[in-house]
């Protein structure tokens, strides 16, 4: 490495991980590492395009473990392609690794960006996006659920449409129904909602319904939920949120 040169990480979104639903920015950061690094599952979702490369796994919950990992390997000389699903930098690796590169000052970051859940699980459900929306992760191993519960209030109170990540796991098979609960305070039943399972990936199924059959669903840790505003409706079957076009004449921004 030339006097001046940092080590170079490319922190990576995948999207839902096939290779058509790629960015070329990724793809092309992916062919310039020389090691590729992530959780066990988003390696295996990379196929046969990049077997050849090196590449490190670890298990869920050994985030810190896998950012250090890159930064060991980018001191060796390595470029190192950090891989995340979706975005990196929605729920993704991405803050970790520039808290953890504080200490790693020769170590330049790029943040490669993918497709998030949010707008790929848009997609297979219709135009559920059109409007103001906002994320919400119902996971409470980073965050407490207080702080949860108070961000779902405010989002019912501003009528914003609201997309629910990890909804679910083994240990929160509950969490849903909970936040359904807490959305009922302020919306109706009748509320147009949908959720996408597997989403880009084998088995994606879609659903759309009322948020108060939504509270009786089943969702895995793979699934995004999508709630509507006030304006959301469902039309041949795709939840849809109106932008606020009128037909035939001006529209309303």
């Amino acid at each position: 490495m030339g006097v001046g040169m940092k080590n170079r990480i490319y922190i990576v979104g995948i999207g839902p991980g096939r290779e058509e639903m790629m960015t070329g920015e990724a793809l092309h950061a992916l062919e310039e590492a020389d090691m590729i690094v992530g959780y066990t599952t988003y390696l295996r979702l990379l196929g046969e395009r990049f077997r050849a490369k090196e590449q490190i796994s670890t298990p869920m919950r050994r985030e810190e473990e896998r950012c250090r990992i890159c930064f060991e390997e980018a001191e060796k000389g390595k470029t190192v392609a950090l891989v995340c699903s979706g975005d990196a930098g929605i729920y993704g690796m991405a803050s970790l690794m520039f808290e953890i590169g504080r200490a790693y000052p020769q170590t330049e970051l790029f943040v490669v960006a993918g497709v998030t859940a949010a707008s790929s699980g848009a997609a297979v459900l219709g135009a559920p996006l059109g409007h103001d929306f906002c994320a919400v992760s119902l996971s409470d191993l980073l965050t407490p659920w207080e702080t949860i519960e108070r961000r779902l209030l405010a989002a019912v109170e501003g009528d914003f449409v609201i997309v629910l990540y990890n909804p679910s796991s083994h240990k929160r098979k509950d969490y849903l129904k909970k936040a359904c609960g807490i959305l009922l305070r302020g919306m109706e039943e009748s509320r147009a909602c949908g959720y996408v399972e597997n989403i880009g990936r084998e088995g994606t199924r879609a659903e759309v319904c009322t948020l108060g059959e939504l509270q009786d669903r089943e969702v895995n840790m793979f699934t995004t939920v999508f709630i509507g505003n006030a304006a959301s409706e469902i039309i041949d079957g795709r939840l849809v949120t109106k932008r606020g076009y009128r037909h035939g004449g001006e529209t309303v921004i």
